[in-house]
C-alpha cells in the first residue's frame, strides 16, 4: 500500500512515496492517474498575489517538479481563463530541481518562492527567486538506461545519487598521508637547522682557535714582521718590566782603547739585547764635570763609571765584566769559535810583510778563531768613526752568546776556565748563569744588537730616549749639560794615524770633552779655532794643553758639536 505525499497547499498528491534510503528517508516518485499519465497538481493559493499585473504569472512552489508543463497559479481575485504560463527569468538566484531535470519537460522548472511573492515584483520584470539555503545533494552517475523504466514514470534510487554528507573511505588515509608529509618536512627542516647550528658553533670555534693562536704568537714576538721586543714590551708598561743588565768594557791591550756594551736580559718579555755605547758618550764625572765615556772607563774605573751611565741612562746596572783582548781571545776558543757576517777584510797583525793574506776576510758565515775574533772586535779602518768599529764589537758578542751553552753550571765552569778575575759585586756564577740565560734567548732569535744614539756634542738624541733608553733599558735620559765643559773637535792633519789618540787623551786629562773629526790631507801648521768671543780664553787654553803655540789660535767657524775646533799640523808634537 503506497502512502499518497501532498506537495501542494490544499492539491491532490502527485507524488508517493517509493520505499527509503540508507538513512530511513523516505524516496519518492511521480505517482500515476487510471490512465497511466501523470497526475495533475492542483494550483496553489497565493495570497500575496497582486491585483492588476495581469502580464505576468506567479508560479506555487513544487520542490519535486518532473518538468512537465507548469499549471498557472490560481488567482481568486481574477476572472475568466487563465494566463498562460511564461518561462521565469533564471539568475544566479534560481533554485536547482534535481528530480525536474530527469524528467527533461519542455519547460524549466518553478523557482523556490519561500514566501510566494515571486509572482509579481511590481516593476514589469520577471519575478526573482529568494535564495535556496536547503542543501541539495549532488546527482549520481549516468543511470543504466537498461534498468531504468521507460516512459515518463521512470524511477529513481538511491544508489543514483551521491550525497557529500556521505564519508569517504578514503579520507583517513588522506589524513594519515598528509600528516605524515607534514611530519617529515618538519623533521627535514630539523635537520638542516641543527646542521646550520653545528656548522656556526664549528667556525666559532675555528675562529677562537684561531685568535688564540694568532694572540699567542703575536705575545711570544713569533709573528712575521714584528719586532717580538717591541710587541710585548706593549703588554707591560716598560718601567714595570724586569731586566738584568751587566756592563762589558773591553780593554784592547795591545794598541789601546776601549769598547763598551750592556748585555741586557729581559725576563718579563724574555728579550735579550746587547746596547752598544759610544765613547763619546758625555757623562758625569765623580768631581761632577762633564766627560766622555772613554774618559771615564779610564779615569774613574768600573765603579765610577757604572755610576756615571746609570746616572745618564736611568738603568740599574748590577754588575762589570772587564773583557780584556787576551781574555776575549781566549773565551772564543773555548765555545769552539764563532759564526760572523763580517763587513771587511781585517790583516793579521802578526804579518811580517804586507800582501800577506788577511786573517779575517770579508763574507757571510766566516768562521773566526779566537785570535780572528779579537782581531775583528778591534779593527778600525783608516777614517772609520768610532762606531764602525764598536759595532764589529758587537757581531762577535752575539756569535759568542749563540755558541756558549745554555746549561748555567757549564756556563759557569767556562768562565772560571778564562782564569781572570771578576770584579766584585758580580761573581763567576752569577756571569755564568746570566750569559746562559743570553745564550738561551740568542740561539732562539730572541737577541739583538742596537747602537745608542748620540749626537755630536754627546748628548742623547730623542731617538735615543724612546727607542733604546725608554724601552730596552726601561731608564730614562738625564744627559749632563753640555756647557758643563768645553767640547773640543779634534781633526788629524799630521798624516800620523795615532796622533789623533795622543791628542784626546791630553785634552781630556785636561777637563775637555773630545769630539773626533776625523782625518785630512796633510797640513804644516797646526790651527785653533774659536767662533765665540766668549771662548778665546778657552781657545788658547786647549791651545796651550796641546802643546801649539798662542799664534795658532783664530777666530773663524767651528763644526757643530765643538765650541773649539783644531786641526793638528806636521808642526804637532805629542810629547812635548
Amino acid at each position: 500500500m503506497n502512502d499518497r505525499y501532498d506537495a501542494g497547499y490544499g492539491g491532490g498528491a502527485p507524488y508517493e512515496i517509493a520505499g527509503y534510503d540508507e538513512y530511513g528517508r523516505p524516496v519518492y516518485r511521480q505517482a500515476m492517474d487510471q490512465q497511466g499519465g501523470p497526475a495533475q497538481q492542483a494550483q496553489p493559493y497565493d495570497p500575496y498575489q497582486q491585483q492588476g499585473q495581469q502580464g505576468q504569472q506567479g508560479y506555487g512552489y513544487d520542490p519535486y517538479a518532473t518538468g512537465g508543463h507548469q499549471q498557472p497559479a490560481y488567482d481568486p481575485y481574477t476572472t475568466g481563463a487563465p494566463q498562460q504560463p511564461q518561462a521565469p527569468a533564471y539568475d544566479s538566484y534560481d533554485s536547482y530541481d534535481p528530480y525536474g531535470a530527469q524528467q527533461g519537460g519542455p519547460g524549466p522548472a518553478a523557482p523556490y518562492d519561500a514566501y510566494g511573492q515571486s509572482a509579481y515584483s511590481g516593476t514589469g520584470q520577471q519575478p526573482r527567486v529568494a535564495e535556496q539555503t536547503a542543501h541539495i545533494p549532488q546527482q549520481g552517475g549516468p543511470v543504466d538506461e537498461e534498468q531504468a523504466p521507460a516512459g515518463p514514470g521512470r524511477e529513481y534510487h538511491t544508489e543514483q545519487f551521491a550525497f557529500v554528507e556521505e564519508p569517504d573511505g578514503d579520507s583517513e588515509d588522506v589524513i594519515d598521508w598528509l600528516a605524515f608529509t607534514e611530519n617529515r618536512t618538519e623533521r627535514r627542516e630539523e635537520a638542516r637547522r641543527r646542521a646550520r647550528s653545528r656548522i656556526v658553533a664549528l667556525v666559532v670555534v675555528f675562529a677562537l682557535v684561531a685568535a688564540g693562536g694568532v694572540g699567542y704568537l703575536w705575545y711570544a714576538g713569533k709573528l712575521p714582521g714584528l719586532s717580538s721586543g717591541e710587541d710585548k714590551a706593549t703588554t707591560t708598561t716598560a718601567a714595570a718590566q724586569k731586566r738584568d743588565v751587566l756592563v762589558v768594557h773591553l780593554h784592547d791591550t795591545e794598541r789601546g782603547g776601549t769598547a763598551t756594551a750592556l748585555l741586557v736580559d729581559n725576563t718579563t718579555t724574555k728579550q735579550g739585547t746587547t746596547v752598544l755605547l759610544p765613547n763619546s758618550l758625555a757623562v758625569t764625572a765623580d768631581d761632577g764635570t762633564t766627560t766622555t765615556l772613554a774618559k771615564s772607563v779610564d779615569d774613574d774605573g768600573s765603579e765610577g763609571t757604572r755610576t756615571a751611565l746609570d746616572t745618564v741612562l736611568g738603568t740599574d746596572i748590577e754588575g762589570t765584566w772587564r773583557l780584556d783582548t787576551p781574555f776575549l781571545l781566549t773565551l772564543v776558543d773555548l765555545v769552539g769559535n764563532i759564526e760572523v757576517d763580517t763587513d771587511t777584510d781585517v790583516p793579521d797583525p802578526d804579518a811580517k810583510k804586507k800582501g800577506e793574506a788577511p786573517l779575517v776576510r770579508k763574507g757571510k758565515n766566516q768562521t773566526l778563531s779566537g785570535k780572528a775574533a779579537v782581531a775583528y772586535a778591534t779593527h778600525r779602518g783608516s777614517g772609520e768613526a768610532q762606531n764602525a768599529q764598536l759595532e764589529r764589537f758587537g757581531q762577535v758578542l752575539h756569535g759568542v752568546l749563540r755558541k756558549m751553552t745554555s746549561d748555567p753550571d757549564a756556563a759557569t765552569l767556562t768562565v772560571q776556565t778564562l782564569g781572570q778575575i771578576i770584579e766584585p759585586p758580580l761573581t763567576d756564577k752569577d756571569l755564568g748563569a746570566f750569559l746562559a740565560r743570553l745564550s738561551d734567548l740568542a740561539k732562539g732569535g730572541d737577541h739583538k744588537t742596537a747602537v745608542l744614539p748620540v749626537q755630536d756634542d754627546g748628548t742623547l738624541t730623542a731617538e735615543a730616549s724612546d727607542s733604546v733608553v725608554k724601552d730596552v733599558l726601561g731608564g730614562t735620559a738625564k744627559s749632563p749639560d753640555p756647557d758643563a765643559a768645553v767640547s773640543v773637535s779634534v781633526r788629524n792633519a799630521t798624516g800620523v794615524e795615532n796622533r789623533t789618540e795622543k791628542a784626546r787623551v791630553v785634552l781630556l786629562n785636561g777637563g775637555f770633552t773630545f769630539r773626533e773629526a776625523g782625518t785630512a790631507a796633510s797640513e804644516a801648521t797646526s790651527e785653533v779655532v774659536y767662533a765665540d768671543a766668549a771662548d778665546k780664553a778657552n781657545a788658547v787654553e786647549v791651545a796651550k794643553t796641546l802643546g801649539l803655540s798662542a799664534d795658532s789660535v783664530t777666530k773663524g767657524r767651528t763644526s757643530a758639536n765643538a765650541r773649539v775646533s783644531v786641526v793638528l799640523g806636521q808642526d804637532y808634537d805629542p810629547g812635548s
